[in-house]
């Protein structure tokens, strides 16, 4: 009998010890439960939880709700879903732009197709086969349309047509799947042969790049990068691997005041990533890539570079891979190799197989689309994640921001007076994004403003 008691009150303790650390942890897990709710719980899971700590640990008290207003958000409000769908093309999406004013969203397909859609409408201004192999990007010039594929061709139709007439075209290297990287000159800087750059890889050798003059398709510089990447012997393969993406801009010259360099910055196949500068002064042309010197370069992926991104001031840059890594590159800073170590950094994410990557105008919220169709946010500045999208089934292959409402005022043609779009709809607009995926649709999304990120 004694023996009996004994066990039945050593069982009624052990129930009582586990409740005690059940409880305890309960306190230690409640502000981490909202991320673990939204991811992986179920409703269920969780009412069952609440429940259980109202029983247990204060079946008397309200739970306060500025502690749990979160989680009770979370239940009451679903994932978001996309403002709106379009299904104008009938292969996997590769190109998204959004135009100055974002009066237009431009795209392109793997079936050569480009569709100009009125973001007032959503309905397509223009649609033509552009080309008869996938598009690679496409872009606004003025009044033109550059689009370019794999095909080795770079076109330039005029918008606002229903079929869109061919202005020029020129041969490009196509044996790769590199964007081109387009830059509008200044308005002082214009002339009637060039009012703008353009970076391709090199007609010959995919892991150099060219630079052309647009209209007059005049090549500029040649086989830039040619210099720092000398194979042992001829039948080496070049270490770096061809140019998976590149971003052509101009920056300051950090040696005269007044005076600015064109830079190139170049993603490679074997995941690193080069900045290289036209510092020579006496030509403004250069072929074998002389006078082009390597500022940087550096490797934070271990697998090949799938996507890199620059913010609109050209201050940072990040890049995406197969791996879970998020490079990040401190343009500014990583001024020689010296600081490179310091600037650029990488960041670990829980999410592996990356395909495209976005930065909003601001520079404060970036966008990584994965292969399993999410796209998720992050602030550009702590890497921390924002939320998660989850609409696609599919690969998701490109991404593109609206352009910030301070941009699209200022590129807006405000000539119209009957405008029948309100500012709370323009402010709306800026602050889409739009994702274009492997089953065919283009996905808009309204997010928040995030405040501070």
């Amino acid at each position: 009998m004694l023996l009996h008691t004994f066990c039945r009150w050593q069982n009624c303790f052990l129930i009582r010890c586990h409740i005690s650390i059940f409880v305890h942890s309960v306190h230690r897990a409640a502000h981490l439960l909202f991320d673990h709710y939204v991811r992986f719980v179920q409703p269920s899971l969780y009412h069952l939880f609440v429940t259980l700590y109202c029983q247990i640990d204060a079946p008397s008290k309200v739970i306060d709700s500025r502690k749990y207003g979160l989680l009770f958000s979370a239940m009451s409000h679903p994932p978001p879903s996309p403002s709106h769908i379009l299904r104008g093309h009938i292969a996997q999406v590769n190109a998204l732009w959004f135009s100055d004013d974002n009066e237009r969203l431009y795209s392109g397909d793997a079936a050569g197709a480009i569709v100009i859609t009125s973001t007032r409408t959503l309905r397509p201004l223009a649609a033509w086969n552009a080309h008869t192999d996938g598009i690679l990007g496409v872009q606004e010039l003025e009044d033109r349309v550059i689009t370019s594929t794999r095909q080795g061709q770079q076109a330039a139709p005029a918008p606002g047509l229903q079929t869109p007439t061919l202005c020029y075209s020129m041969d490009v290297n196509a044996l790769n799947y590199c964007r081109f990287s387009l830059l509008a000159l200044s308005e002082t800087a214009r002339t009637d042969e060039c009012r703008a750059l353009i970076a391709l890889p090199n007609l010959v050798d995919s892991s150099v790049a060219d630079v052309w003059t647009l209209p007059s398709m005049q090549r500029l510089h040649a086989a830039i990068g040619k210099t720092g990447q000398r194979p042992s012997s001829p039948n080496e393969r070049n270490a770096l691997g061809i140019i998976m993406s590149m971003h052509l801009f101009e920056a300051a010259h950090p040696h005269i005041v007044g005076q600015i360099q064109l830079r190139l910055l170049c993603g490679y196949e074997n995941g690193s990533v080069s900045m290289w500068a036209y510092t020579r002064r006496d030509k403004e042309t250069s072929v074998e890539g002389i006078g082009w010197d390597s500022l940087w370069s550096v490797k934070l992926h271990v697998e090949t570079i799938m996507a890199m991104t620059v913010s609109r001031d050209n201050s940072f840059a990040l890049t995406v891979s197969a791996d879970h890594l998020v490079g990040r590159y401190d343009i500014q800073a990583a001024g020689n190799q010296a600081a490179v170590q310091i600037a650029c950094t990488v960041h670990r994410t829980k999410h592996p197989g990356n395909g495209s990557i976005a930065i909003r105008d601001d520079g404060k919220v970036c966008a990584i689309g994965g292969w399993d169709g999410k796209i998720r946010l992050y602030s550009t500045k702590t890497m921390k994640s924002l939320g998660t999208l989850d609409y696609h089934k599919k690969s998701c292959q490109v991404l593109a921001f609206a352009r910030s409402e301070q941009h699209s005022m200022a590129a807006r043609d405000d000539t119209d007076s009957d405008d029948e779009m309100g500012s709370e709809e323009k402010a709306e607009r800026c602050r889409w994004l739009a994702s274009g995926s492997q089953d065919h649709r283009v996905a808009i999304w309204t997010l928040i403003n995030f405040g501070k990120t």
